[in-house]
């Protein structure tokens, strides 16, 4: 088939020459001629045009001038323009590189030709391909595609375009399913394996290393299974391809994107297009074989096949056009057919982009030639400074300031060889569209790739412009996987390329917030995923708060022992003179109260957010609030058990048991507890803190104490403190209870060890504000246990029975409780005196001096007369019936005005008779205790 293209590249090189022949600036008195091969696109017929100028080039080094006529000679060739396809520029290359005679391509791309050490002569106007390689890769990321098909030409173009692509897809994760090799001149079975390869994958992306020619019989076999939605990625040397751009073709590879060089301007060079003609270019033996091809006729006095028509390499990497018709049933041309009416790649000049590649070619070994035209002696690039004649100029000389060229083309642009001999160009990338006025394919700009922009800067594509299988806007799906959404990553699939892989969920504390991310991203300290792990949300704060349900609880609890306690001081201090209040020791309660107020208080500092100062005053307010609360039961009870004890009060023991000394006592013991919170807060004060360790998703804001065996200390004191009084409350529990409390203290002692006793598991098991609510909850229960227990019955009293609120029911209850003692005595004496008689003569009997006598039929030892008895009734006074094992003393004593002085000479005699009869130590201290009260 003719190349219709291939013929228009040739043209531009004739025109190039020509112009530059016809420029007064440029190589002035000066002609440059060109011959032609044809290299039929095999390396063979490259080799053999090649070797038939580098012979002539041997021939002329001879100097054979003086032995024979030249006249007739050809000149040495100094530069060659070409080939087309990086396989034949190789071969061509390898020779021409001995002789050091220039080579300058237009079309050959492959990355292997800037290898300086291989092709020392190799330069060429078009970039390298791994400029393409690179910006297919990146247009592969650009549409987050990772699973995708290669096919190379199986050459010198085709393999290492598509090497270094692999290398760029393993940089970016993409991954290959197949990579194929072909060949225009593989077998139908080869092209049938391909086929069914491209068929049965899952990738809908093909990256296609190849040139038009190689890749045109597997494109027919593709059309011919009718296999479509596949889209197709194309180097430079297929994307315009009239091969394969065709209508018939477009339902399979309608979604083609594909690199084009940059497009450039020769002016005047439509025109010169439009001039050719059999008749005007007879030293052009391709332009009747054009001709014929072009209006399908033949010329009756030429030969299409002239020995001496040779042309341009057939498109290897460009592709050809295909010709129509054969040599038979042609009719002969007339000559005047007009050139613009027949379509066909040729007048294609509205994008000039190898055609430019050739002109620039041209140009650049005539600026190489008039650099050495115009050099100056002392500043050439040879021995010395020294220049080369123009006259005499060879082929290495010419490549020598080919090498260092620097100059301007007709756009504007800096044209300069870098040390591999290649021009550093950009990309515009094109997407095939179907016209709508006469459904030939067109190839729509639709971005560019820039190779001077940094990376990650360097492609444009405007997506609005691409129609994907020539009518969609929506870009095709080509992934092994499906996308994974944010909040989940990719998990790797045993046996699977990393392609391929499943969408796991973030972990808690982690997101993603990208498609298909490879890992998801912990969250910072201080935030959480949400609920789908798609971003972070702050932590949720937890404490104790003033305004949750729970705190809200605690604080009224709280306020309500504040409003208690306050409400019971109150009553004391109305009620102060009153024998209830005074035998309570009235001072020590008012302090007591107060303790208890502080102890209510403190249980405050622990709801609400824990700020530093906070966390520093809460331990040691609710420590030494306690021990202010128990040193003053503590001095309270031991000073009546004391007192009850003490056989006869005297001076002594009011003063030693004086107000000023009772103070002193709970200052000090309250002092002890001072001390150990000044050493905790001076050596490791407590501090707030932000805990993330207890749940992942909150963060607890909690006190931390600094030192737990400080904390240990203060309550293991307090709690030291309260064993001492629960041991002297239970000692005295059985002394008059109108006169102390002493049971009702062993009661609040009692529910303050088994408050504190459960705190301390309960507060090694809790975690979080709860920490603060168990230590809270535990002051409150051990406060209103002390408050409840000791002071409850008493307002009761004071309130609601007023009548046991008397000097004489206090004065009553004390003395009940010496006869109690008295009788007890007496009973155990009497018994002892029994065991005696019964060891020495076995008689049994009671003392008969004994007033006060135990009988076992229960008789009062003391009757009275029924008027007596009323009367007594009736008097102010109390009686009390003591029971014991062995029978039952009934007790009598009342206190009258004294105007009754009968009455009470009475029973200050029966009184009297007890104490001379009753030797016991203890009747006689309880009576010296009666008027204490």
């Amino acid at each position: 088939r003719y190349n219709f293209r291939g013929f228009r590249w040739l043209q531009a090189m004739i025109f190039a020459i020509e112009e530059i022949n016809s420029s007064p600036t440029l190589l002035p008195n000066m002609t440059l001629g060109y011959r032609i091969f044809d290299t039929c696109n095999t390396v063979s017929k490259a080799l053999e045009a090649t070797l038939s100028f580098v012979a002539q080039n041997k021939i002329d080094s001879l100097n054979l001038d003086e032995f024979c006529n030249c006249s007739e000679h050809i000149p040495s060739t100094i530069a060659v323009v070409g080939a087309t396809g990086s396989g034949i520029s190789t071969a061509v290359a390898n020779l021409l590189g001995l002789f050091y005679i220039p080579q300058v391509s237009y079309a050959s791309s492959s990355r292997l030709l800037s290898n300086k050490n291989q092709f020392k002569s190799f330069l060429r106007t078009i970039p390298n391909d791994e400029h393409q390689a690179t910006a297919m890769a990146d247009i592969i990321e650009y549409f987050r595609w990772n699973w995708v098909g290669t096919i190379a030409a199986d050459d010198d173009y085709g393999r290492p375009g598509i090497e270094k692509f692999r290398e760029e897809a393993e940089e970016r994760d993409i991954c290959i399913d197949f990579s194929e090799l072909i060949s225009q001149y593989s077998d139908e079975e080869e092209i049938q394996q391909v086929v069914e390869v491209i068929q049965n994958s899952t990738a809908r992306v093909i990256v296609v290393f190849s040139s038009g020619p190689d890749l045109e019989p597997l494109i027919k076999e593709i059309v011919r299974r009718n296999i479509t939605g596949k889209i197709w990625l194309a180097s430079e040397a297929w994307a315009s391809s009239s091969l394969i751009a065709m209508p018939e073709f477009f339902r399979v590879i309608g979604s083609t994107i594909g690199f084009a060089l940059k497009a450039g301007q020769i002016p005047g060079f439509r025109e010169f297009l439009q001039k050719v003609h059999p008749k005007k270019s007879t030293n052009n033996g391709f332009a009747k074989e054009f001709w014929e091809e072009t209006f399908n006729c033949y010329l009756p006095d030429g030969s299409k096949n002239s020995p001496a028509s040779t042309s341009f390499h057939k498109g290897h990497e460009e592709g050809l056009g295909a010709g129509n018709g054969t040599a038979a049933f042609r009719p002969p041309c007339t000559g005047d057919e007009n050139i613009t009416s027949v379509e066909t790649p040729y007048m294609d000049y509205t994008h000039l982009r190898i055609s430019y590649n050739v002109y620039l070619a041209v140009y650049s070994i005539a600026h190489a030639l008039q650099d050495i035209y115009t050099c100056t002696p002392g500043k050439g690039l040879f021995t010395n400074g020294s220049c080369a004649d123009i006259k005499k100029v060879e082929a290495w000389q010419v490549l020598k300031h080919l090498r260092h060229l620097n100059f301007t083309n007709n756009m504007g642009e800096q044209v300069d060889f870098d040390e591999f001999g290649d021009l550093v160009g950009n990309y515009s990338i094109i997407n095939w569209h179907l016209s709508p006025e006469d459904g030939s394919v067109v190839f729509e700009e639709v971005g560019h790739y820039n190779v001077y922009a940094k990376k990650g800067e360097r492609l444009f594509i405007n997506e609005n412009k691409i129609l994907w299988s020539g009518f969609s806007k929506e870009v095709p799906f080509s992934n092994c996987s499906r996308d994974c959404l944010p909040g989940t990553r990719k998990g790797i699939i045993e046996g699977e390329p990393t392609c391929c892989f499943e969408c796991v969920d973030c972990p808690d504390g982690e997101y993603s917030d990208e498609t298909d991310a490879s890992a998801c991203d912990k969250c910072p300290e201080d935030y959480w995923s949400n609920e789908n792990h798609t971003s972070c949300i702050p932590k949720q704060i937890e404490f104790l708060s003033w305004t949750e349900p729970f705190g809200i609880a605690l604080t009224l609890f709280a306020v309500l022992g504040i409003f208690l306690t306050s409400f019971v001081l109150g009553v004391f201090t109305k009620f102060r003179n009153t024998p209830i209040v005074k035998a309570t020791n009235r001072e020590l309660s008012y302090l007591l109260l107060f303790s208890l107020l502080c102890c209510f208080s403190s249980s405050l500092f622990f709801i609400g957010e824990p700020q530093n100062w906070t966390c520093r005053l809460r331990q040691p307010a609710f420590g030494i609030s306690f021990v202010l609360c128990i040193s003053c039961i503590l001095v309270k009870t031991n000073r009546v058990l004391l007192v009850f004890e003490a056989k006869i009060p005297t001076s002594l023991h009011r003063k030693w048991w004086g107000l000023n000394l009772q103070f002193l006592l709970v200052f000090l013991c309250t002092f002890v507890q001072i001390v150990i919170c000044v050493i905790w807060l001076y050596t490791a004060p407590p501090s707030s803190y932000r805990n993330h360790e207890l749940e992942d998703e909150i963060i607890f804001i909690t006190c931390h104490e600094g030192s737990l065996m400080a904390l240990g200390f203060l309550i293991g004191y307090t709690c030291l403190l309260a064993a001492i009084c629960f041991f002297f409350a239970f000692k005295s529990r059985k002394l008059p209870e109108n006169f102390n409390e002493a049971k009702f203290i062993t009661f609040s002692m009692l529910i303050f060890f088994i408050v504190w006793i459960s705190f301390i598991p309960a507060y090694a098991s809790t975690y979080g504000k709860f920490v603060s609510a168990v230590e809270v909850i535990a002051i409150l229960a051990a406060s209103f246990g002390l408050l409840a227990c000791i002071f409850f019955n008493k307002v009761y009293i004071i309130l609601f029975k007023p009548s046991r609120n008397t000097i004489e029911e206090v004065r009553c209850s004390t003395a009940a409780h010496a006869f109690k003692v008295a009788a007890r005595a007496t009973l155990r004496r009497s018994n002892v005196s029994r065991k005696r008689s019964n060891s020495l003569g076995g008689s049994t009997g009671s003392t008969p001096s004994s007033s006060i006598s135990s009988k076992s039929n229960h008789e009062d030892p003391f009757p009275l007369p029924a008027s007596a008895e009323r009367q007594r009734q009736q008097q102010r006074g109390c009686k009390q019936k003591v029971s014991f094992g062995s029978g039952t003393v009934t007790l009598s004593l009342s206190f009258e005005e004294p105007q009754k002085n009968a009455m009470a000479n009475r029973n200050a005699k029966r009184r009297n008779s007890l104490e001379a009869q009753n030797s016991d130590d203890s009747l006689m201290r309880h009576r010296a205790l009666l008027p204490l009260q």
